[in-house]
Order: structure tokens, then C-alpha cells, then sequence
């Protein structure tokens, strides 16, 4: 039997098919270092770490996957805070925002930092 749960205390450890697993949400810099990150259950949705993550955004620009095309919860969000956004449109959006594709492949920064994360299978 597992011991019980602490009150008020979350440790981002979520079931989903695959097991017991965590997400880690990151911001990177221009240069792929990291500036801020969140963790969540590995069940949880891309946005659970946008809400947490986006407030305190320092950049300017936000080049994000399609996970985050959501109007309510980050477009509008950073376009009230004068940020712009590099989001491809996901397929079933009925007005199809238009995107920057050559600023859309500096994408590779945050792939790039989660491959050097994946290189130390402990911290999974």
C-alpha cells in the first residue's frame, strides 16, 4: 500500500498508457538554454505547462508546436502582453492563422534541449 498523500502537496507524477510518468515543460532562450520550466503528470495537456510558463515570459517572440494554437489560453494572452507568437495552425481550426515558417524552424532549440535531457535517462 502506498503512503498517503501529503496535503497541498503535488509531485507531478501522472498515470497515462505508458505508466507512471512526468512531463517537463521548458522555456529555452535563443540559444537553447533553458530560462524557466514546470512539471506536470505525464497525463496532464501541453497547456497545463503554457498556464504556468507563459505569465512569466521575459522574450518577445514565443515559437511553439501545435499543441499551443489556443486562442483563450496563449495567443491572446501573449498579444495583450505585445508578444508575438510563431504557431502553426492546427488542421482543425476553422480560421487558419498565418505563421512565419522560417522563424518556426529556430524550433529545434527546444528539441535540441529536450534530446540533452533524454541523455540522462535518471531524471525521467
Amino acid at each position: 500500500m502506498p503512503a498517503p498523500k501529503k496535503a497541498g502537496e503535488d509531485q507531478a507524477i501522472g498515470q497515462s498508457r505508458g505508466g507512471l510518468s512526468t512531463k517537463i515543460h521548458a522555456i529555452v532562450d535563443a540559444l537553447g538554454n533553458p530560462t524557466a520550466f514546470a512539471l506536470s503528470g505525464g497525463q496532464a495537456h501541453d497547456l497545463v505547462g503554457a498556464d504556468q510558463l507563459l505569465l512569466g515570459m521575459e522574450a518577445d517572440l514565443l515559437i511553439a508546436d501545435k499543441a499551443f494554437d489556443a486562442d483563450g489560453r496563449v495567443v491572446t494572452l501573449l498579444a495583450q502582453k505585445n508578444k508575438a507568437v510563431v504557431i502553426p495552425p492546427k488542421a482543425n481550426r476553422k480560421l487558419a492563422l498565418t505563421y512565419d515558417r522560417d522563424i518556426y524552424k529556430a524550433r529545434y532549440l527546444i528539441e535540441n534541449f529536450s534530446a540533452k535531457l533524454q541523455q540522462f535517462r535518471p531524471i525521467q
